[in-house]
């Protein structure tokens, strides 16, 4: 695969999944963070890819793929951070929210 080509749609039909598109694109990730969320990465990339509203660009991609995963990112640890105020609050013992409902490949 070759991010040189303006051409690069033949390189996105092989991308499968969350960790393809972030490598493809060189965006940095945390491995664990997009092992146990891949869907839900996926979906986000989607709705952002969704609103280019154009034929894929390179640039234009990776900067909406990055943001798509810093949005998830940022988005995901703020909830976390409110369940855990809110537990403590109540004198429950904290659990990381991607514990919770979300199951490992």
């Amino acid at each position: 695969m070759s991010t040189e080509h303006p051409d690069f749609t033949d390189d996105l039909a092989e991308l499968e999944s969350a960790e393809d598109f972030l490598t493809y694109f060189g965006i940095a990730f945390d491995p664990k963070v997009v092992r146990i969320n891949h869907l839900h990465i996926l979906q986000r990339f989607h709705n952002y890819l969704n609103g280019a509203g154009k034929a894929p660009e390179y640039e234009t991609w990776k900067h909406l793929l990055a943001r798509a995963y810093q949005d998830f990112v940022h988005s995901d640890a703020l909830t976390e951070g409110v369940f855990s105020v809110f537990k403590r609050a109540r004198g429950i013992q904290t659990v990381a929210i991607t514990a919770i409902g979300r199951r490992q490949p």
